[in-house]
């Protein structure tokens, strides 16, 4: 036979169980309130078929033991008046046996039940020594029952004889027949009791679950002030209800920083954009060559602060979005001590502390900007001192700390400061203020590096203090990887 020939009948038995495996697939519910009440009614099913086959093993094993008990104690009895030489040739029958027959070990019938009186021997059974006990399917008196028959060897003063004292197992099989129907009739009943109860509590249970998917399903994006009901159970599904709850605050609250964040940045783009709207304007309308440098230089200028605020505005879009980025293990050190020299005259000089060899996993372009908006926001607020620090802590963190000698955060505004287009009252001016993104802008940064932003107390100026774990040791949301 050929390879294919060979392969054909393992294909076809494939294709057999994979058409099986679909076909128990369309049969299955696909509600879960219907797979529960299959699955509880199947299982109830399975137990109580199984205990009620052992039910009826159980006592049928009982009855025919005792059947079995009364009958030996008949032979045993007949034996012994065979023993004794008193054995009648009628034996009369006694409370267990329906009949008994004694034979000798020529294979004579010397002795019987009035029901066997002139039949042969029922059996041609010699016990050695003891008793001898075996079960027919019919027997030697008509009966529609099985028969237990025990034999007995005993000897008597004319030699050996088998004692044969048999019993139907009538009682035996009508217990059998009332358990059987019995079960016939509560076995569906319940079962049905339990598919029905199932089913009951299982649509009790899960009608919670319909109004959450029924109130998620209304909630659009104009309607994230609902809430999905929370039932008054402390269950699965309670916890469930407030972790949606939870997670649609999130999402309004989400919603609405989005549309104060393009409001604000809407009024920050429409402020440069009309006053070098205003310029062209004039510069059209009084065509004086010696106007036009001022104007230009005006015009430049809020050219750069449009440059910057959309550069500023990207960069969060991919904060925002966690969009990878590559990262390395950096000298933190090196970064900050680079970053320092490679700024312009500033106006204040800024003096360092550098512990050195300090090494941290991020994105370089990325940390980088995070140590110029701490120090550009500290040049637009120090007086006569700017410190840059940069230590280790016992906890695995690298410390950079910007210091400067201006008139501080107030305790009230800590926190308001990284929020985005938030500029503190005295830091409002155009030239003077910024965008009002560069805090922010380096938190979300150590952010994504796993580490904090936060504006500590110091007796003087404002402190601010970016924490970020050191190479190996890093925990919290990645930037990526390239």
């Amino acid at each position: 036979m050929s390879a294919a020939g060979r392969n054909r009948p393992a294909r076809f038995g494939t294709l057999l169980r994979a058409r099986a495996l679909r076909t128990l697939r369309r049969l299955w519910p696909d509600s879960v309130r219907a797979r529960a009440t299959v699955g509880a009614t199947a299982v109830v099913a399975v137990a109580l078929g199984t205990a009620a086959l052992a039910l009826l093993a159980i006592l049928h094993a009982n009855l025919s033991r005792n059947a079995e008990r009364a009958a030996a104690q008949q032979a045993d009895t007949v034996a012994q008046l065979a023993a004794q030489g008193r054995l009648p040739d009628l034996v009369p029958l006694a409370h267990g046996a329906d009949f008994i027959q004694a034979v000798d070990a020529d294979g004579r019938v010397v002795a019987a039940s009035q029901n066997l009186a002139g039949k042969p021997p029922v059996a041609d059974l010699r016990p050695a020594d003891g008793t001898l006990r075996t079960t027919w399917s019919g027997g030697p008196v008509d009966d529609d029952h099985d028969q237990r028959l025990v034999a007995v060897t005993t000897q008597t003063p004319s030699g050996p004889l088998t004692i044969y004292a048999g019993t139907s197992l009538r009682d035996a099989d009508a217990a059998d027949e009332i358990t059987k129907a019995a079960l016939a009739v509560g076995l569906p009943l319940v079962l049905g009791t339990v598919a029905w109860a199932t089913w009951w509590v299982a649509g009790r249970a899960l009608r919670p679950v319909e109004a959450i998917r029924a109130e998620v399903a209304d909630i659009t994006e104009h309607r994230l002030h609902r809430r999905v009901p929370v039932p008054a159970a402390e269950d699965e599904i309670a916890r469930l209800a407030r972790t949606m709850n939870s997670t649609l605050d999130r999402l309004e609250e989400a919603g609405a920083r989005q549309r104060q964040f393009i409001a604000d940045a809407s009024h920050e783009l429409r402020s440069p954009i009309t006053v070098l709207r205003t310029q062209l304007e004039v510069a059209t309308a009084h065509p004086d060559p010696a106007l036009w440098p001022d104007l230009v230089k005006d015009a430049l200028e809020d050219t750069v602060r449009l440059q910057d605020l959309a550069s500023d505005l990207l960069l969060l879009a991919r904060l925002d979005a966690a969009d990878p980025v590559k990262t390395e293990p950096l000298d933190l050190s090196e970064l900050c001590r680079a970053g320092v020299a490679g700024r312009p005259a500033d106006r204040i000089a800024v003096l360092t502390r550098l512990q050195p060899d300090i090494t941290v996993t991020g994105n370089r372009s990325w940390l980088t900007r995070l140590l110029t908006n701490l120090l550009d926001n500290a040049q637009r607020h120090a007086e006569q001192q700017i410190r840059l620090t940069l230590r280790t802590h016992p906890e695995g963190t690298a410390v950079l700390e910007v210091l400067d000698d201006g008139p501080g955060i107030p305790d009230a505004d800590r926190a308001r400061v990284f929020e985005r287009f938030t500029r503190l009252d005295d830091a409002r001016s155009r030239d003077h203020g910024g965008t009002g993104l560069g805090l922010a802008i380096a938190r979300d940064i150590a952010g994504h590096h796993g580490g904090t932003l936060t504006a500590e107390s110091s007796e003087r100026g404002a402190l601010l203090v970016a924490r970020l774990p050191l190479a190996g040791t890093r925990q919290g949301r990645s930037p990526g990887n390239g």
